[in-house]
């Protein structure tokens, strides 16, 4: 549905994006997960037509975004980062008016305006006006102009930026709504999303691709490692320090000393070393207490830290 193919953005010497491909199979939610200022804001503008890459090729269902963009916008629904609302205008008003834009007329408008209405919840604030309205309901009108010409592809920036956990929870929600009759791209920095959301994920850093999969297949990526929490009693600080760090095969992630002089710590174990029997040896010999010790599993978090760091 949407092939991107060694595309480039440049502003002078500056390149957003350096040499990104990758592809959207037709009913696919892929996650666009990166820190910010990673590029996942160019990309999708390039995608959508509202800027056009230096390099490189971009086709949604078949059009190229450059000679057949008019084609493109009409296969494509888009949520910008800043949701493109006229504050003074109505609800209804506002969601007429991008019918307007997009041709919708007749009584496949009013269809769209009930179908809209209905998915994104918004029959409770329809006659409000849009300053009226809270963040969280001010995002669901930006859903409805993205999908009120009912587009193929959905594209969307942040979709959760400045929401609460409620709203949050809401606007996962419609995603995968949505996401089960549409095509759907969506940005964000946050890990959650992706992980309760999308059907494959593409980590984005300094505009190259750092890896693309499931959330499985990544986490599965570093599962060369394991993890060990521990907190320990009457172990000097400084001395675990030096202690651990002399163990081949052993890598200190952190480590804390909590407020009854308790350490706190993470190590980071090579894959087929299991060294929990030495570390307890080495707590007995130093007459060390282990109060807590747990492997800890892999997360998204853990790639997208190794990945983009």
């Amino acid at each position: 549905m949407i092939d991107v193919q060694n595309v480039t953005k440049s502003y002078g010497a500056f390149e957003a994006v350096k040499d990104v491909s990758f592809s959207v199979e037709q009913g696919e939610i892929l996650g666009f997960l990166g820190p910010n200022g990673a590029g996942k804001t160019t990309m999708m503008k390039m995608i959508t037509c509202y800027m056009p890459p230096t390099g490189g090729t971009i086709t949604v269902d078949g059009m190229d975004v450059l000679t057949e963009s008019m084609g493109v916008r009409k296969k494509i629904g888009y949520l910008p980062e800043s949701t493109p609302l006229y504050e003074e205008m109505g609800v209804r008003d506002y969601l007429n008016f991008i019918a307007d834009v997009r041709r919708v007329q007749g009584a496949d408008r009013t269809r769209a305006m009930d179908r809209v209405i209905s998915v994104t919840g918004l029959s409770k604030v329809i006659h409000k006006d849009i300053h009226e309205l809270s963040k969280g309901y001010r995002q669901r009108v930006g859903f409805a102009q993205a999908i009120i010409h009912d587009p193929e592809i959905l594209v969307l920036d942040e979709p959760t930026t400045g929401l609460d956990p409620n709203q949050i929870i809401e606007i996962r929600n419609l995603i995968r709504e949505l996401g089960e009759s549409k095509t759907v791209i969506f940005s964000t920095h946050i890990m959650q999303e992706v992980q309760a959301t999308s059907d494959r994920v593409l980590i984005i850093d300094q505009g190259k691709i750092a890896a693309q999969g499931t959330a499985e297949e990544l986490k599965a990526s570093i599962a060369g490692q394991m993890h060990l929490d521990m907190v320990l009693r009457n172990a000097d600080k400084s001395k675990f320090i030096e202690v651990v760090n002399g163990i081949e095969h052993i890598h200190l992630e952190d480590i804390k000393l909590q407020k009854n002089g308790d350490i706190e710590t993470a190590l980071k174990i090579d894959a087929g070393t299991d060294l929990r029997e030495q570390l307890f040896d080495l707590a007995v010999s130093n007459q060390w207490k282990i109060l807590e010790s747990s492997p800890s599993s892999f997360t998204l978090e853990d790639v997208f830290r190794k990945l983009t760091n």
